[in-house]
């Protein structure tokens, strides 16, 4: 077992080496700085300290690098009866244009770690370095970069809560997930709200990324996703954003892709490393999603498209 441990290791090391010229005013290790920085509030599971720490944060960040910042409050009471205090941040640039981009990522973190390989484990909220600080991170650096680049268009980034809570199913099954994406949907910010177009960032930091096409955002916004995976190429990051079917993932785009908006998902759910014996051990849902598995190079990569879509660069 250690040597397994010890060889997944240094592939993880061997897969963020090496950071990209960037392409637009992204800071790729700066953006790894706020995944940290979300890890060490500890898990962001609603209700807790450490949500409630960075949420707060979150809009002290926001009301510093965006022109408005809008908070949506609410509780959601789950199926077994629990209150859950929820916050959706969205904060605003350039708000006096009419065309806006949509960029979405979610803040919670899950509650509990229940695919972990270890049963003793799989009651232990997960820190969520990957599956939500990333996306998260991503946003943040995008403002940070919009700052020195303004956009050509107006940009609202939104951090929603209560993506990862309940329970994934069916469609017909999902329990008190996409919590926040959904309120978003029904309690736009302004009335008619619809922007141009928007992406879900989620699960943005995997050391060895691969960002195929997601079969709703296909379906539902075909144009965004050829807009995204060709702005990527262009940046020179074919080999991370590829033109392959990723099949269908429930993610917080799937509400708004319900109300009319044009928004797609960007998400790599290959997150793991192969070990000695060329099995590959799934980081999802478990302990082991903490900040080591995220990179600053997927960062970079991910940061210049995103700024790239809403600047020209």
């Amino acid at each position: 077992m250690r040597h397994a441990t010890l060889t997944v290791a240094l592939l993880l090391a061997s897969a963020c080496d090496g950071q990209p010229r960037p392409r637009t005013a992204f800071d790729g290790e700066a953006a790894l700085a706020h995944v940290r920085t979300q890890v060490a509030f500890g898990p962001r599971v609603p209700g807790t300290a450490g949500h409630r720490r960075t949420g707060d944060w979150i809009v002290a960040q926001m009301r510093q690098r965006a022109d408005t910042v809008i908070e949506q409050r609410w509780t959601h009471v789950t199926l077994r009866g629990d209150s859950l205090p929820m916050r959706n941040i969205l904060a605003r640039i350039r708000p006096e244009l009419a065309d806006r981009v949509l960029y979405v990522a979610h803040w919670d973190t899950r509650p509990t770690a229940d695919y972990d390989l270890d049963p003793a484990k799989r009651a232990t909220p997960i820190d969520g370095a990957n599956d939500g600080a990333s996306g998260v991170a991503v946003l943040m650096g995008v403002a940070e970069a919009l700052r020195r680049t303004p956009p050509t268009v107006g940009v609202d980034l939104l951090f929603v809560d209560g993506e990862d809570y309940g329970e994934f199913g069916d469609l017909s099954t999902h329990r008190d997930v996409l919590i926040g994406a959904s309120y978003f949907a029904e309690h736009p910010p302004v009335a008619g709200y619809q922007p141009i177009f928007g992406v879900v960032w989620d699960m943005v930091g995997d050391a060895d990324p691969q960002f195929k096409q997601e079969t709703q955002s296909v379906q539902g916004a075909p144009e965004v996703v050829q807009r995204v995976w060709r702005t990527a190429q262009e940046l020179g990051y074919g080999d991370v954003f590829v033109e392959q079917s990723a099949g269908m993932i429930d993610d917080d785009h799937v509400p708004l892709l319900r109300t009319g908006m044009r928004v797609i998902d960007v998400i790599d759910l290959q997150y793991g490393a192969t070990g000695t014996l060329g099995a590959t051990a799934s980081y999802h849902h478990t302990t082991l999603d903490t900040v080591d598995k995220v990179c600053a190079r997927t960062l970079q990569i991910v940061g210049d498209v995103a700024v790239a879509l809403v600047t020209g660069s």
